[in-house]
């Protein structure tokens, strides 16, 4: 018998933890069942047995998508789940992924179900894929399950490839413009000042100059600022009530709080309509969205949806009532649920909101290279004003003399 730390939620949504003492990770999972909690991570604490704790896996979600394919296809053919998993290790390129089908096939060949082989890797497979998987397993439509796997984290992907992508050519101009300013005032800069040291300086070349000062002679101390600072906000963000005001400011943000706000409605209406599509009860795909959305703001507002729901309400009724969902979405949902046709409609509308997500993005992306060439323009700008304004004084005062 080993011993397990589990960390589960009741039915009321509350995180619990504590120990339990059984033969596997399935077991545990299984007993965690019998007392109505979902299990969210079940980790070995030690192992009577001698049996060493399971290894931990890092695998990218874009192999993780093609493996779900082409188990799927596997099993469409109608080959066995083992000789499945045996062509899927022989074909693996990926090290980590093929070392951990073969931990899968291990536990599969034990007499062990899918879904517990899977659990035993949360950090691989997260409660969102064994939900599903675990659904599959009991209606028999597992092919099906795999699949829709395989699409939803090939779309995720694409969304995120396409954000960090936009975000790219606007990081390159502003670390090239910082880059360029930090270079003039180390060594541009003081080339001026002996020509400069009789002259009337005005404003701005006080400025430049101590500036310039600054960044020579008190560089460590201006680094070691930085550096608390950023730790002083990191430590500040950790608590909950800061983040969720952080939140609140980054949807304020013209365009791209516009972009982040789709982008989460986006996420919730593909992963509950994927859950509730492939036979996952909706309390239970309601409280997997709750922490899958990426947004806390929307997380909190689903958690209150799952509370009207499990009352007898009708999932539109909560959502309407906060002021994250626009009301051409929430009136699609609302005809949705009288048409039985929930699971359809929410993917339907996650691809509809993807597209707008992208136009967002783009038309995101268009206003903040304008505005990085900018800053840029105006730094550069202040940079000419404060060497040739006393250098166009002293030209005028000669010229008078």
């Amino acid at each position: 018998m080993s011993q397990f730390k589990y960390t589960a939620r009741n039915d009321a949504g509350q995180l619990v933890s504590g120990l339990l003492e059984a033969e596997s990770e399935g077991a545990v999972i299984r007993l965690l069942g019998e007392k109505n909690l979902f299990p969210v991570s079940v980790q070995a604490k030690g192992a009577s047995n001698g049996q060493p704790p399971k290894k931990k896996f890092r695998v990218k979600s874009r192999d993780l998508g093609v493996m779900y394919g082409q188990l799927a296809d596997l099993l469409g053919s109608g080959v066995p789940l083992l000789r499945a998993l045996d062509s899927l290790i022989r074909s693996t390129v990926q090290p980590s992924l093929k070392e951990l089908l073969r931990e899968i096939r291990v536990s599969v060949s034990e007499g062990k179900s899918l879904t517990d082989s899977l659990k035993q890797y949360p950090e691989v497979f997260p409660v969102l894929h064994t939900a599903m998987v675990q659904a599959g397993e009991r209606a028999a439509f597992m092919e099906e399950v795999l699949r829709s796997l395989s699409g939803f984290l090939e779309r995720l992907d694409e969304l995120q490839s396409k954000v960090m992508g936009a975000l790219i050519y606007p990081a390159m101009l502003a670390a090239l413009g910082t880059a360029v300013m930090i270079g003039a005032l180390v060594f541009f800069v003081p080339k001026f000042e002996p020509l400069l040291a009789s002259a009337k300086k005005p404003l701005p070349t006080e400025i430049l100059f101590g500036a310039s000062v600054v960044a020579r002679s008190y560089w460590h101390w201006v680094l070691m600022g930085m550096v608390g600072l950023g730790f002083f906000i990191w430590t500040q963000l950790r608590s909950e009530k800061a983040r969720l005001r952080l939140e609140r400011w980054q949807l304020m943000i013209p365009v791209a709080g516009q972009a982040l706000r789709l982008v989460a409605i986006t996420r919730f209406c593909r992963i509950l309509g994927t859950m509730l599509a492939n036979g996952v009860p909706l309390l239970q795909a309601l409280k997997i969205c709750k922490d899958a959305t990426g947004s806390r703001i929307l997380g909190s507002q689903i958690g209150q949806a799952a509370d009207s729901v499990r009352d007898g309400k009708r999932l539109s009724e909560p959502l309407s009532a906060g002021v994250f969902f626009p009301e051409q979405i929430l009136a699609m949902i609302t005809v949705a649920e009288e048409s039985n046709k929930l699971d359809k409609v929410l993917v339907q509308i996650a691809d509809t909101v993807e597209r707008r997500t992208n136009r967002q993005v783009d038309q995101a992306v268009r206003l903040i290279e304008p505005a990085i060439l900018c800053l840029v323009a105006a730094a550069i700008g202040f940079l000419a004003l404060g060497l040739l304004l006393p250098i166009f004084t002293m030209a005028s005062q000669l010229g008078t003399r």
